[in-house]
């Protein structure tokens, strides 16, 4: 996605959003072709020092669920209005601690063809019982990919932000 679209997005989120509904500032957007997801950071519940994980699991669940609840009404309009504004999907999620909640968000279907060693693997994952289809094996491995290459993977994107520059400084094309 462009600079210039996602920063775009990101300036309309910050004057839109209300200013109660995080507790540090700035919203975190992620902005694709399809979908703008906006991820709010909460306040964690404040539960007794000798608390068990599960109370403070129940306790998060609780605060997730209430905001959720709470801000329906609102978050669909903002929604829609972005929606209309910058023609993507508009998902929602929230942020407390080190646990991400994302709410409804969109699974677009992606066109590929694979070779027979790839359908192999992704079929030994169905078999095995890690997947429950090729279309759920294929998305397991882009996570899994993603979450151990992210430090590569913001180089390329800051390396691909250098480019889009560097052609924005070049001469016009006729």
């Amino acid at each position: 996605m462009t600079t210039d679209v996602s920063a775009e997005v990101r300036a309309w989120f910050a004057g839109r959003l209300p200013q109660d509904w995080t507790t540090d500032g700035e919203p975190d957007l992620t902005v694709d072709r399809e979908e703008i997801t906006v991820v709010l950071a909460l306040a964690a519940p404040v539960l007794a020092d000798d608390a068990t994980e599960a109370e403070q699991a129940q306790a998060l669940a609780g605060r997730v669920q209430g905001w959720r609840e709470d801000t329906r009404e609102r978050r669909i309009g903002i929604a829609l209005e972005a929606e209309h504004r910058f023609d993507r999907k508009v998902s929602w999620g929230v942020r407390a601690g080190e646990d991400t909640h994302l709410f409804t968000h969109l699974a677009v279907p992606v066109m590929t063809r694979l070779r027979q060693p790839q359908r192999q693997v992704l079929d030994t994952l169905v078999e095995a019982g890690v997947a429950r289809s090729r279309a759920h094996a294929l998305a397991w491995c882009v996570r899994l990919v993603g979450d151990n290459t992210d430090a590569w993977l913001g180089e390329l994107r800051e390396a691909m932000e250098k480019v889009r520059e560097v052609r924005k400084q070049g001469p016009d094309r006729a």
